[in-house]
């Protein structure tokens, strides 16, 4: 059973991204109680994705990010079979109306080095959804309107979802 608490609320500025108004930012625990909660919730917010989206997974190693990634798709209509890019640092999948989604992984990398640069141009793009994995050694090239999912384990099976960003997306969820 999915559990959701909205925590707290944040006025932001409006700002334009990605060709997105984004007026306010919201903040939401979700709680899923299976590796299946957690498809089905990334799921339902790949069917809300238009392009231009870059969201940030935070969380350890066996957190759920890769298992939310293949819900993620599924939403965006890919039929790929998706994999965690840990040791290609990245993949691409080809998605619904034209989009592309973009996957990176920077848990190997001390360094981004040229992968920033093309992190920084992909998230200009309107027709790519992209989802970084261990951002934290790309931080400076992150927009700063993006979703945040940070992922706890208060057990073997529940996670916590607890998910930052533009109030036009997460109100839907």
């Amino acid at each position: 059973m999915l559990t959701l608490n909205c925590n707290a609320v944040t006025l932001k500025a409006p700002a334009f991204v990605s060709g997105i108004m984004y007026r306010m930012s919201i903040e939401k625990t979700i709680e899923v109680g299976s590796v299946q909660e957690t498809r089905v919730l990334g799921e339902r917010l790949g069917r809300l994705l238009k392009g231009g989206e870059v969201i940030e997974l935070v969380g350890d190693v066996g957190a759920g990010k890769t298992t939310f990634v293949k819900g993620l798709a599924l939403g965006l209509g890919i039929d790929e079979d998706v994999q965690s890019p840990s040791f290609t640092i990245s993949r691409i999948y080809d998605a619904r109306d034209n989009l592309q989604l973009a996957h990176y992984d920077f848990y190997r990398l001390n360094d981004a080095g040229i992968m920033a640069d093309e992190l920084a141009e992909t998230t200009q793009d309107p027709a790519s959804i992209t989802v970084i994995e261990w951002a934290d050694i790309v931080e400076g090239v992150l927009p700063e309107h993006r979703l945040r999912i940070t992922f706890t384990a208060p057990s073997e099976t529940t996670r916590n979802l607890n998910l930052n960003g533009p109030t036009e997306l997460l109100e839907n969820l």
